[in-house]
């Protein structure tokens, strides 16, 4: 972990005396729009705007995050990831507050299923950023609390049915609960003899790297289910030194890590964007998994690609990068057995 110490110590520093837990900067996250706007030297008109439309859904940003963006800049990649804009308060139609069917897919509070051999675990309804295109945005999460008791309805239900193979664990991000309780939830779910693989779907390693610890890796390391964690970067300028030495610890350490991006307008839509992101995943050892299409969550809808703009992107970095370096670009529709493939 010295890499990891050492890459945090210019940046988190000059936040507080000393480099955060990462209990410490989820408390210490930056929660209203004003701050934000002040904090990035924005325009007091911008703060206005951000504080009227952020509405139910409010900000929530990791000063390690903040740091990576520009001072005085609008159109920063990662900024317009987290801004309430106007737009979100639009009338949207095809738009919805469940685009994906979760609704639909609920086996018990908390538990999903859509997909053959794999169910998904909502662990908690905590997240260590509000991204503003997030698909659960609208999500029932009062009905998920996280404690090992109601994840134990879960796993009862998931030990009685033998054609399951594998566990996500989703949210909000499971990495915002504490290693011990998330360590005794695997526990359990590590005695059901037909479970074979673990994944975590998470956004902690590269809003707040230092979640990346010995003792996550240590009770990653210890279950005899085989560990994947799904990250989720949109943006090259979201992996500086400090998340590529938290993946790389959890690469060294035998966890293979998948990125699944979300194809955004104005953000990461141009050839050179991706080509960049994609590289420096792989540079990172991290597969690009996944560019997602955007999911029509209500208040999204300036995100929006176009699906042929998406399709020509994929095509020309197929030109680009070597296929292990370009992801699939797929959409997740209500309903259908798998991820449907775009191009």
């Amino acid at each position: 972990m010295d890499d990891i110490v050492s890459s945090f110590s210019d940046s988190v520093r000059t936040i507080k005396g000393s480099i955060p837990t990462w209990q410490e900067s989820i408390k210490r996250a930056i929660r209203d729009p004003v701050e934000l706007c002040q904090a990035l030297d924005l325009p007091s008109e911008t703060a206005t705007s951000a504080l009227r439309s952020s509405g139910s859904f409010g900000v929530f940003v990791p000063r390690e995050f903040l740091l990576k963006m520009k001072r005085g800049d609008l159109n920063d990649p990662l900024l317009r990831q987290i801004l309430p804009m106007p737009n979100e308060l639009d009338p949207q139609p095809n738009f919805s507050d469940d685009p994906v069917g979760d609704g639909s897919a609920m086996l018990l509070p908390g538990l999903l299923q859509k997909y053959n051999q794999r169910v998904l675990l909502v662990t908690t309804g905590a997240c260590a950023i509000h991204c503003r295109y997030c698909f659960r945005r609208e999500f029932p999460y009062s009905e998920t609390p996280p404690d090992i008791r109601h994840w134990m309805r879960a796993v009862k239900r998931i030990a009685k049915d033998t054609s399951i193979r594998e566990v996500l664990l989703s949210g909000g991000d499971p990495l915002t609960i504490r290693d011990g309780l998330l360590a005794q939830l695997v526990n359990e779910l590590s005695h059901i003899p037909h479970l074979r693989r673990l994944r975590l779907h998470t956004r902690l390693p590269i809003v707040i790297p230092q979640r990346v610890t010995h003792e996550l890796v240590g009770w990653l390391r210890s279950t005899r289910l085989t560990p994947i964690m799904v990250v989720h970067v949109n943006h090259p300028a979201e992996l500086g030194d400090d998340v590529i030495s938290s993946l790389s610890y959890l690469v060294d350490h035998g966890i293979p890590v998948l990125n699944q991006a979300v194809l955004l307008r104005g953000i990461n839509d141009d050839l050179n964007t991706l080509t960049s992101l994609c590289e420096t995943l792989v540079d990172a050892r991290v597969i690009p998994y996944y560019l997602h299409q955007l999911d029509r969550v209500t208040g999204t809808a300036h995100f929006e690609v176009s699906v042929d703009r998406g399709q020509q992107l994929i095509k020309q970095l197929r030109e680009r990068l070597p296929g292990y370096a370009v992801p699939q670009y797929v959409a997740e529709l209500p309903g259908a057995t798998s991820k449907t493939v775009l191009v």
